[in-house]
């Protein structure tokens, strides 16, 4: 979907289809028939962008085979699709039974997701449609915080600064600008937007004009983190928002409650992984790696409120003792996009866990999950459009 800003900039938004399980080509081509193209038609569109995760093994098949780019690029035309964006933040398995800790491999310590991306980044300078000539990447935050010292730090930052060599080069091949955005993640070396100021603004931080940030607003409020400074802190560091995925976490204003632990309880489950956040009354804050532990008696504090990083949907309310951050995710639109310029051109709802909520919010068909899909974009689209950002055919 693209969107006239009153400067006249394009802003497209688009779904992320990490929420497909997909990890071979054929897999992928089903799903633009199976899904994305439903979803299109239920929003009554001739067009419709998607965020595409290619997992590396596809990845692998396009990047070797140019006759399957040109079958992808067909299979997106005739769905009514286009691609400005990818998440190139998980590398595979993503949608096994039990990701956890190992969507943070390989890391950017490893050569492996260096090669992953620069693939990646080819492949989008291929698939963007021909009236469009910037594309975006997001990626993983350098790497989860256990075990990453300076040594490891020096490592993963000269592979970004490999990338944005090669992406220069890319676009003096194909004269299309494709920018990578790190996505800071609670738990990782790059948690919040400090630090991912301290990590590309450095002696040794690789060229901004590459190498940027991915704002997740459910990270975001995860932190809680307060979207005006944030921004600003980015704009001022002089660090483009490379794109934005919308979002929303899970808030339990009243921990200590019996019920409210119940209700958290049915969040926790075995695939993803969900760091869950304590605000104390002086403003510090408490972690744990996932959900179950943070309910496990005394793991974290009951005086203030706990978030935890679980997408929910973006268009539905959820039953209450439990609330979504929502009102993170609308001030953080409100000043990417509502502002005289957009500070971001991209824009991606990534509502992945759909089949990792509670059965009772789960979508149990291919059409109830084209439908919810449908309304999340429904409801951006709205958001948009209320700031005063015009949708164009």
């Amino acid at each position: 979907m693209r969107f006239r800003h009153p400067d006249g900039t394009t802003v497209h938004l688009a779904y992320c289809t990490n929420v497909h399980a997909a990890e071979q080509l054929d897999g992928v081509l089903r799903q633009l028939t199976e899904y994305a193209e439903p979803v299109r038609r239920r929003l009554h569109r001739d067009r419709l962008g998607i965020g595409l995760w290619l997992a590396r093994d596809a990845a692998r098949t396009l990047t070797d085979d140019p006759a399957a780019i040109r079958r992808l690029r067909s299979g997106l035309d005739r769905a009514g699709l286009e691609v400005v964006t990818l998440n190139g933040f998980p590398y595979q398995g993503f949608g096994d039974e039990h990701v956890k800790y190992r969507v943070y491999r390989p890391d950017w310590t490893d050569d492996a997701r260096l090669d992953h991306t620069t693939d990646l980044a080819r492949l989008l300078a291929a698939l963007l449609p021909d009236d469009v000539t910037e594309g975006s990447v997001s990626t993983l935050p350098l790497a989860w915080h256990t075990g990453f010292d300076a040594e490891a730090r020096h490592r993963a930052l000269t592979r970004l600064h490999t990338l944005a060599a090669r992406l220069d080069a890319l676009e003096e091949l194909t004269g299309r600008s494709i920018r990578v955005g790190l996505e800071p993640e609670p738990g990782c070396t790059v948690e919040t937007t400090a630090d991912a100021i301290e990590a590309l603004t450095g002696e040794d931080g690789p060229p901004a004009h590459r190498i940027g940030v991915c704002v997740d607003t459910c990270h975001l409020a995860t932190a809680f983190e307060d979207p005006a400074k944030s921004l600003a802190a980015l704009a001022e560091a002089g660090l483009t928002i490379v794109k934005s995925q919308l979002s929303a976490a899970l808030h339990a204003e009243h921990p200590e409650q019996p019920e409210v632990r119940a209700a958290l309880a049915e969040f926790a489950e075995p695939r993803f992984l969900h760091q869950t956040r304590a605000r104390t009354p002086d403003g510090t804050l408490r972690a744990t790696d996932d959900l179950d532990r943070a309910l496990a008696p005394g793991a974290l504090p009951t005086t203030g409120p706990w978030r935890s990083h679980f997408h929910v949907p973006l268009h539905a309310p959820l039953a209450p003792p439990l609330t979504a951050t929502t009102p993170v995710l609308d001030e953080t639109l409100t000043h990417l996009v509502g502002g005289p310029t957009p500070l971001t051109r991209h824009l991606e709802v990534e509502t992945y866990t759909w089949q990792a909520l509670p059965p009772a919010l789960r979508p149990t068909t291919r059409a109830q999950l084209a439908d919810g899909l449908a309304a999340e974009l429904s409801t951006a689209r709205d958001l948009l459009t209320g700031l005063g950002l015009k949708e164009l055919p």
